[in-house]
Formats: C-alpha cells, structure tokens, sequence
C-alpha cells in the first residue's frame, strides 16, 4: 500500500466521528503455509495488523475472542465444503468484512463465496498486479466496514434520541419543539406553527394530532394559499344542494368533516378576509352555517394552522384579522430553519436515505455528509430529502458520495451566499474585538449586500421586518446630512463589510 493509500485509510478511519482509532487489523485463514508467510509479510508492509492462521477451529477461536478489522479467508478449507467456511464466520461476526482468496481456476467457490456472504473475491496474489488488485479490494472492504459502523451509530442516534414520531432532529431548537408538543394537554387548544417552507410544518401538525388525545378521529389538512376564494369558503365549510344540477349534491366542509380531529390550514396567512371573518365565527359559536339551508351544525374540532412567517406583519397591514390570530395563536410554536441546527442534517439525511432506500444496505460516505452539512439549505427539510432521493438514483453503488449529491440552490443564491458571509463575519468580529452594536451593523450590511439591496430578500435572511431596514435607512441619511460639512471618518460597520469577499452580483456598497 503506498504512503498516500495508507493516508487515505487514515483519514477515513479518523473523520468526523472517530469511530476507528487503531491500526486496521486483519485475520487470514489459508491451508497453505507458504502462502500464509508471504501474505502475512505483504500485509504488514501494506500497514495492517496481522493474525495468520492454517486452522478452521483456530479461526473461529479467534473470532470468538477478537474482533477484527476484516478477515481474508480460502472458502474451501480442509474439512469445509463450499461456502460453509464463509457461513460460520458470518455467523460470529456478521458486521465483518470477509474477503473470499481462491485459485484462478476455482471461479464458481469464489460466486459460492459472495452468494454465502463474503464482501468480496480476490485471486490468491502471485505477482505484483495481483498483489494491487488485493490491497484494492481490502481498502474498500476496511471502507466499507467503517461507513458500517457510523451509519450504525447515528441510526442508533436516531432511534434513542433523535426522533419523535416522524419528527427527526437532535439539535436543542427541536427538543424544545418536540418538548412543545408534548406540553400540549388541552386537545381544544388551536396551535400556530410558523416557518419557512420546507422546515416540516404539516410534519408537525400530524405529530400534534397521532400523539395526542385526538389521534382516532380525522386529521384533514387544507391548503389555504392553493384555492380562490369561494373555493376555499365551500372547502371549509360545505354546501347544501340546489336545483341546479351542476350544485345539486351537497358537501360537507372541512371542519364538519374534520369532527373531534383535527383541520390543518396550511397558509393561513393565505386566507381571504371574509373566509377569516366566517372561520372566526364558527370558532366562537363552535358551530358552522351550511351555506344553501340556513342550518347550524355544532362541531369539535381543534385547528392547527401554519404560515410561513409571523402573522404579526399581516396584521399591521391588515391582512389578517386581530381576533383570529388570538384564537390560533393559543399555543404558539416556531420552526427553526434547517441552516440554524446543522447538528440535524447527518440524521435527517440519514432518516430519508432509511425512508427513500427501503433496502437498508445503501449509506451515506464520510465526504458526502460533510458536504451536506456545508450547504446552507434555503430549501430546509425538504431540499434535503430530494437531494437524498436524487442521489439515490445516481449513485452506482451501495455507498453514496459526494459526487452523486446534487444541490437544487444556485450557489449565487443570496440565501446561499449570505449563510457563508455570516460565519466570515463571526470570526472577523471575534479577530478585530468588534463591538455589538458595531457587528449588528455590519451583519445588516452584509445581508443586504447578499440581496442585492433588496429590503425584503434581506428582511427575510435576518428574521426582522423590512420595515426596520426603511427606519435604518432614514436613520442614516439623517446622519450623513447631519455630518455633511465634517470630515468623514470611516465608518466601522461599514469597513467590516468591505473586509468581507463580495458576492457574485452584488453591488459594491448599499446605502
């Protein structure tokens, strides 16, 4: 194995996780003592840890006793038919590796051997392409055995802390959601869940309706922001037949449907001012009018609905009524964006690799969850489960790379660039000792440079309204003509910013 070989296998047995800290170690078992001393000699130069054995009974005591790295093995050992060798190693140690060795002229016990279980077959080496051809085959054999053993920790991560239902995420921002959910007692009260698209709102709400009191009865999600308006009204609350033929079956509404359960009403926001009005009434009368009959029907139903952003804004601009938030807004939950909880992206990705692979057998490499880790995620949650389900079906093996990873965001993407920017401007606050109010400064300059001076793209990326970045502006016009006859001085905020590499497109400065 060469020095570089050797420093690859370093560096995939000592990534992120450090899950192999030893030298990687080997168990042949061969009839042939010649062969034994020459492949004992050769994998000890190659870097590995050597145990040789001619016996089968020695073998098996050995596994018993030791857990090797990998085993390379002859399957047809003396007083072993077939693949009965490979079997019962596979039967002590099934998570390691076995390397079948046999005779260029025994193919059909090497297909025996894979068909038993062996990781792979390999040609007893008798000159040096032949000797390549074995240390290739060990790498990937050693590789395959580490991705094994991080794929397992993190599922066992997963599964002990990580999940909640179908909610996965161990970062603090998802335990104190997870913790939210369980908090919630009152199956009456309605539920606000905000954020971004993608960050698993509906996720959310199914998790709040299956674990809580109200978990046999209906959950109907609603799409407030896909419907017009009438739509929307006999979405939600029904109609009675007419004469008319093409009205003359009747229809029950959303929330007469969704009796003792619950209604989703994903875009809340969405909803026009008089399906507001309508929907704010049957929540104080709990009951709905079928439009068509006059009649009253007294319902049960808990609503949780969702938006995109708070509904502060849509109020201040009227777009939303006052009352109605207050009757949603009983127990409020926000939703982080993916890019504030990285500690999250390995299990989410490895959650969808288990949902969209169904085999079991394909898992993620040590590069390939790096780079996942590194993106910024505009799309959250669920650019991620379609960057998995790509990959997928790109990959040509088992093992997903990093090559086979395809992201649906423009590197260019202000949300992209402004996720690198950030860290940059973190780690050149802490260098330059710069003060918060300095460093808030320039965070607002940095984003709005990201988005090109658009105030609400920028708004956006610091979760603030946009018309605090207006009242900014003002502010500082105000001061540059208050200063105007004085010399100019730099201004601190701004010489952080021109400090930082400039994003593809954007303006040079912005006011």
């Amino acid at each position: 194995m060469s020095e570089a070989s050797i420093e690859r296998l370093e560096d995939d047995l000592h990534g992120a996780d450090g899950l192999v800290r030893s030298i990687p170690s080997i168990l042949v078992v061969d009839g042939q003592s010649e062969v034994l001393q020459e492949l004992e000699d050769l994998l000890a130069e190659e870097g590995f840890e050597v145990e040789v054995t001619r016996s089968v009974d020695e073998a098996l005591r050995l596994l018993r006793d030791r857990d090797f790295g990998m085993i390379l093995a002859d399957p047809r050992m003396t007083g072993e038919q077939g693949p009965g060798l490979i079997a019962r190693i596979r039967a002590l140690r099934p998570q390691t590796p076995v390397v079948a060795m046999t005779d260029s002229d025994r193919i059909q016990s090497g297909i025996e051997a894979i068909r038993a279980g062996a990781f792979d077959c390999v040609t007893r080496p008798r000159d040096g392409r032949q000797r390549g051809e074995l240390t290739l085959v060990l790498e990937r054999a050693l590789r395959h055995r580490t991705l094994e053993e991080e794929n397992q920790l993190l599922r066992q991560a997963i599964d002990r802390t990580a999940s909640f239902g179908d909610l996965v995420g161990r970062s603090r921002a998802m335990q104190d959601v997870q913790a939210a959910i369980r908090g919630i007692t009152n199956p009456r009260s309605h539920v606000l869940v905000t954020g971004e698209p993608g960050t698993g709102k509906e996720l959310i709400a199914r998790t709040i309706h299956f674990s809580g009191a109200r978990k046999d009865r209906p959950f109907v999600p609603v799409r407030c922001g896909a419907m017009s308006e009438a739509a929307l009204e006999s979405e939600l609350f029904g109609r009675a037949g007419s004469e008319r033929p093409e009205d003359s079956v009747s229809r029950k509404g959303a929330i007469e449907v969704a009796e003792g359960g619950t209604l989703f009403l994903d875009e809340v926001d969405q909803m026009p001012a008089s399906v507001q009005e309508k929907l704010l009434r049957a929540l104080q009368d709990r009951a709905v009018r079928i439009d068509g009959d006059g009649r009253e029907i007294a319902v049960d139903v808990r609503i949780i609905a969702s938006s995109p952003a708070s509904l502060e804004e849509a109020i201040r601009e009227g777009r939303f009524r006052e009352s109605l938030f207050h009757h949603l807004n009983a127990i409020p939950i926000q939703v982080p964006p993916l890019r504030s909880r990285s500690e999250d992206i390995p299990v989410l990705a490895e959650a969808f690799l288990r949902r969209h692979a169904g085999d079991g057998r394909h898992q993620l490499s040590s590069a390939a969850r790096q780079r996942l880790s590194a993106h910024h995620w505009p799309g959250n949650a669920r650019e991620l489960e379609s960057c998995i389900e790509q990959a997928l079906s790109l990959a040509r093996s088992n093992e997903i790379g990093e090559a086979d990873l395809v992201f649906a965001t423009d590197p260019h993407d202000p949300d992209e660039a402004f996720g690198a920017l950030h860290q940059q401007l973190i780690q050149l606050a802490l260098q330059r000792e710069i003060s918060a109010h300095d460093l808030n400064e320039a965070y607002i300059d940095a984003a709005l440079e990201a988005a090109e001076g658009r105030k609400s793209l920028a708004a956006r990326m610091l979760g603030m309204n946009r018309r605090t970045l207006y009242r900014r502006e003002e502010r500082l016009a105000r001061r540059q003509a208050e200063a105007a006859s004085a010399t100019p001085t730099p201004d601190r905020p701004a010489a952080m910013s021109k400090a930082l590499p400039k994003v593809a497109g954007a303006r040079t400065s912005v006011a």
